[in-house]
């Protein structure tokens, strides 16, 4: 079995439902087993401003599959709860979710990347990461305390789970 960290996203359509049901969907997987979920926080959207605020969240899974044949399948969530792919990055969805990490494995190829492209600099990762799984290493990264250190929570708001 494999650690694998999971991003949660939404600004569209009832945001924190839409995260929610995304939890479920992921624990009903097969080969996918629910471990921890953090709770839910609210930020200012990436790129574009004139977008609702985002909510975000991050599960820890354990996985019997492989890394494409998990992705397939959080996009499959992604479809089934209204997301619609879109060139423009960073725009408002109703789910986004990520592979942040998957066990201690560096992936670069044309689907997915992991450690995410994204993950030393976005609070609303490393925050939820950190209440989750505080001693983690992250591979070619460092330590998620020394992450932490130098990414400021400005905006970044807790909700709950």
């Amino acid at each position: 079995m494999s650690r694998v960290f999971i991003g949660l996203g939404s600004n569209l359509n009832q945001p924190v439902k839409q995260i929610k049901k995304a939890k479920l969907a992921i624990n009903r997987l097969d080969g996918v087993e629910g471990i921890a979920f953090s709770s839910i926080y609210k930020s200012r959207p990436m790129g574009p401003q004139d977008q609702p605020d985002y909510f975000n969240a991050v599960m820890e899974v354990a996985v019997t599959i492989e890394p494409l044949a998990l992705l397939d399948r959080l996009q499959a969530i992604e479809k089934d709860q209204g997301r619609v792919r879109q060139d423009a990055r960073w725009g408002a969805r109703s789910l986004d979710l990520d592979i942040l990490l998957y066990g201690g494995k560096i992936i670069e190829n044309d689907r997915l990347v992991v450690p995410h492209y994204g993950i030393s600099d976005r609070p609303f990762v490393l925050y939820p990461l950190q209440e989750i799984s505080p001693s983690i290493d992250i591979p070619r990264l460092g330590s998620l305390a020394d992450l932490i250190r130098k990414c400021s929570p400005d905006g970044l708001l807790k909700l709950g789970s």
